[in-house]
Formats: C-alpha cells, structure tokens, sequence
C-alpha cells in the first residue's frame, strides 16, 4: 500500500459497518499479497483473500474491493485494468461493477 495513502485509508474507515468491514478486510488481504510480489490478477487475488478471511464477498463489495486496491496500492493501475479486463474493457475510466447492470427497452 502507497505509505502516504494508508493514513488516509485508515481514517476514511475508522467507523466502518460490518459490510464495510469485511470490504476492507479483504482490500488489505489483496495488498499484502501484491505486496508479497503475487501476480497482479484481480479476480484471482479477491478471491483468495476472501477464501482465506471467510467474509462470503458479493460481486458489489469485489467492484468496491478492486476499487480500494486501485486506489491505494502501487499497482493500483495494473490491478484495475486485469479486473476490468474481465468485464470486457480493460482501459475503462473506472472499475466496472458486475453487480450492475442496465436494462434497455426496444
């Protein structure tokens, strides 16, 4: 994790929910392995963290997860273009959230 973000972090989620929780939980799991020097594979790395903390993650708190890890941590560019990727556009502006979805009528 970015040393000068991680008292940002700290701060932003100090009154953090259980929800929340468990989403921070396993953001801080995925940044020690990147930091461990894993291969940046988002969906790989979620859920291996989730896997091993036992928090039951939905695809939303993924989004929010892989959205943390691109934020604080130094691979944080890398780490949102294999999880988008995933989605089929790995240069989106932002982190696609699987649990969304938009619905068109003819």
């Amino acid at each position: 994790m970015k040393e000068e973000l991680k008292q940002q972090w700290e701060e932003e989620h100090k009154d953090a929910n259980s929800y929340m929780l468990a989403i921070l939980k396993v953001a801080e799991k995925v940044m020690e392995y990147l930091d461990k020097g894993e291969v940046v594979d988002a969906d790989k790395l979620i859920g291996k963290a989730d896997e091993e903390l036992h928090e039951g993650i939905t695809g939303n708190m993924a989004a929010y997860i892989a959205s943390a890890v691109s934020k604080y941590h130094e691979k944080g560019d890398e780490f949102k273009r294999s999880w988008n990727k995933q989605y089929g556009n790995e240069n989106a502006k932002g982190i696609i959230n699987p649990a969304i979805f938009t619905i068109e009528t003819k």
